[in-house]
C-alpha cells in the first residue's frame, strides 16, 4: 500500500501522545522526531550517542516544538535489564505509550554471503532485528495502556524483494517483515496495530554508502517524507494492521 508523503500539519494533531523513536538522533529518525514534536507529541528519543541526541534535542527546542525526552541506549549491547528499566521509566513517567517507531538500523556491508564477516553479521542482526524484538516485548505493557497504540517498523525494498549482495541487512529486514506480521496477528484483538513502512529513497548517509555513484540531489530528503510517519501515527490515518506500507517517492 502506497502512502502519500504530502501531508501538512498545523500542530496539535498528536497532542498528549507519547511516542518512542529509535535512532532519533540523525537522518530519518531526527526528521520524524521533529515532525512528531511539531504535531504536539512527547517524543522519547532513543539513540546510542548522547552527543548527537543532545544536538537533536536542541534542534527540536530551537524550532519551538514540544520538548522531547532523551534516552541513550546502545541497541547492540542492551540487556533485558536495560529494557526493563526503560519500561519502568515509561510507565512511571507517562503510564502509557501511544507509538513505537523502530527506525534504528545499520547497513553492514554489501558483499557475497560466502565472504560475509561473521561478527558483522551478528551485529547487524542484533541491531536491526533482535533489538526491535526485545524493545517491543518490553514496551507492550505500556502500549496496551493507550487507547490507540501504533507500532511502525521501518523496512526496506530489500526486505520484501531479495537482492544479491545485501547480506545481513536484507535478511534482517525480511525478518522484520515476518516479525511484524506475526505480532500483528497476535495483537489483532487489542488496541495495538502493527505495520511495516518502506520509506523508499532517502537522502541519508546510509543510502550514500549503499549507492556512492548516485546523484543525491535527485533523492528526497528525510524531511520531505517524515510527515507520512506523523500521518500514520495520527487519527487522520485509518487504522491498519499487518500491512506492508511504502512512502511514495
Amino acid at each position: 500500500m502506497i502512502v502519500s508523503r504530502d501531508h501538512i500539519f498545523k500542530g496539535g494533531e498528536l497532542k498528549d501522545k507519547v511516542i518512542l523513536v529509535t535512532g532519533a538522533n540523525r537522518g530519518f529518525g531526527l526528521a520524524i522526531t521533529m515532525d512528531l514534536s511539531k504535531a504536539g507529541a512527547t517524543v522519547i528519543m532513543l539513540g546510542r550517542d548522547l552527543g548527537s541526541l543532545e544536538y537533536a534535542y536542541d534542534a527540536v527546542l530551537n524550532a519551538g516544538y514540544k520538548e522531547p525526552i532523551l534516552y541513550p541506549l546502545d541497541l547492540e549491547g542492551a540487556t533485558p535489564e536495560n529494557y526493563q528499566e526503560l519500561q519502568d521509566n515509561v510507565l512511571e513517567k507517562f503510564d502509557k505509550l501511544d507509538g513505537l517507531i523502530h527506525n534504528a538500523a545499520i547497513l553492514g556491508v554489501q558483499m557475497p554471503i560466502e565472504q560475509y564477516d561473521i561478527k558483522l553479521w551478528y551485529s547487524t542482526l542484533q541491531i536491526n532485528l533482535s533489538a526491535p524484538f526485545m524493545l517491543t516485548q518490553f514496551l507492550i505493557p505500556a502500549l496496551v495502556k493507550s487507547e490507540d497504540a501504533r507500532i511502525l517498523f521501518l523496512s526496506s525494498s530489500v526486505g520484501r524483494q531479495a537482492r544479491a549482495y545485501w547480506g545481513a541487512y536484507s535478511v534482517s529486514k525480511f525478518g522484520i517483515e515476518g516479525f511484524a506480521k506475526t505480532l500483528s496477528e497476535e495483537l489483532e484483538k487489542t488496541n495495538i496495530t502493527v505495520n511495516t513502512v518502506n520509506p523508499g529513497k532517502l537522502r541519508t548517509e546510509m543510502r550514500r554508502t549503499a549507492y556512492p555513484a548516485e546523484d543525491s540531489s535527485t533523492v528526497p530528503t528525510p524531511e520531505e517524507k517524515s510527515a507520512a510517519i506523523v500521518y500514520l501515527l495520527s487519527s487522520l490515518s485509518p487504522k491498519m494492521n499487518g500491512e506492508q506500507l511504502t512512502i511514495a517517492d
